[in-house]
């Protein structure tokens, strides 16, 4: 008996151990962006620099993105300015071509987030990928929120876990957001309620005009926070644009702010190396069917929001808790489903 205590004590410092050195591995890495910052020792006053900030521009990277005409909105920076800020930020911030070998190398500072069930995971790949915006699309009560809840948890493990030692913006639209369900996830996870509690940045988010200066807002602390972020959170991506842009009238308008809104989105996650996870809701689609068969339900948003998802994933209700979900478009992933279920831990595989 003692010995058998002796070797899972072994086990769990071995295991601490490797969850001390990830850590650290994950601390030293590089920082994937350049603070706006240092764009002073190119030449750009500091002046100018706080007015780029002001705007909501924080790294070399946001203004190397950013169209012209966007800089040039910015109150006291004159055209010759912009361009002089423009130059700095590129060579800053490195763009440009590169070679596949290259990319891949720099693809290797990417990581992958756990949802919490293995069978999830597998279908995605290894799990939700950072530098990329993953769409959670389906009806009320398939567990988009309940995958979300986890996430945010996971997120805060180290890389061993799952995880990727990172704080998470999460931003509710819907009112969703459950304190209670993140103590029970994270009790599940064997972590401490009140630091899984304290690592999630939470804002309300009540129209879609809020959406844009609640993500400028996260990009401020994103840089200002000593940690490191790993995810961002939208749930959902929707919910306000269809109330706040009715009718076909408005469809045009709502089109191209929800289009800056992505734009920003994909933005972060690429400046910021983190994953963002968006949920969505889903309409009816009376054409879609025939006599024999109904028709599924299809998400929202139109093209806009599909060619800015770089995996769509649609969740459907099973048996009890069960959920099952099915990649339905990715640059690298074949159409596959699979079953999950929702638990006081947060999520787990289900039984087929």
């Amino acid at each position: 008996m003692a010995a058998a205590m002796e070797q899972v004590k072994s086990r769990a410092a071995g295991a601490r151990a490797e969850a001390e050195a990830d850590e650290d591995v994950f601390m030293e890495e590089e920082l994937p962006y350049s603070a706006i910052d240092q764009l002073q020792d190119k030449g750009i006053n500091a002046a100018d620099l706080k007015k780029l900030k002001d705007a909501g521009y924080h790294t070399s990277q946001s203004v190397a993105y950013s169209m012209k005409k966007d800089l040039l909105n910015i109150k006291g920076l004159s055209d010759q300015k912009v361009e002089k800020i423009m130059e700095a930020a590129r060579k800053s911030s490195q763009s440009g071509f590169i070679t596949c070998t290259q990319l891949v190398e720099k693809m290797k500072n990417r990581f992958r987030l756990s949802s919490g069930a293995s069978k999830l995971d597998q279908m995605l790949g290894g799990g939700v990928e950072s530098c990329t915006i993953t769409e959670l699309a389906g009806e009320f009560r398939c567990g988009k929120t309940q995958l979300c809840h986890s996430l945010a948890v996971m997120a805060q493990l180290p890389p061993n876990m799952g995880g990727a030692n990172g704080k998470v913006v999460y931003i509710d639209t819907e009112n969703s957001f459950r304190p209670e369900r993140i103590q029970q996830i994270a009790e599940g996870r064997g972590v401490s309620a009140e630091a899984a509690m304290e690592n999630i940045i939470v804002a309300r988010c009540h129209n879609s005009e809020e959406l844009g200066q609640l993500l400028i807002e996260a990009a401020s602390l994103m840089i200002s926070d000593d940690d490191r972020f790993a995810l961002i959170i939208v749930d959902s991506i929707m919910g306000r644009f269809r109330v706040d842009y009715a009718g076909r009238g408005e469809l045009s308008e709502r089109q191209q702010k929800l289009g800056v809104a992505l734009n920003k989105l994909k933005k972060m996650s690429e400046e910021f190396n983190v994953a963002v996870v968006l949920t969505n809701q889903v309409m009816a689609d009376p054409g879609g069917g025939c006599a024999f068969m109904p028709s599924l339900p299809k998400p929202i948003g139109g093209h806009i929001l599909a060619h800015a998802s770089t995996t769509r994933v649609m969740l459907r209700k099973g048996r009890g808790e069960q959920r099952i979900a099915k990649v339905f478009d990715s640059p690298s992933l074949p159409e596959s489903e699979c079953i999950f279920e929702i638990f006081g831990g947060g999520v787990r595989n289900g039984s087929d």
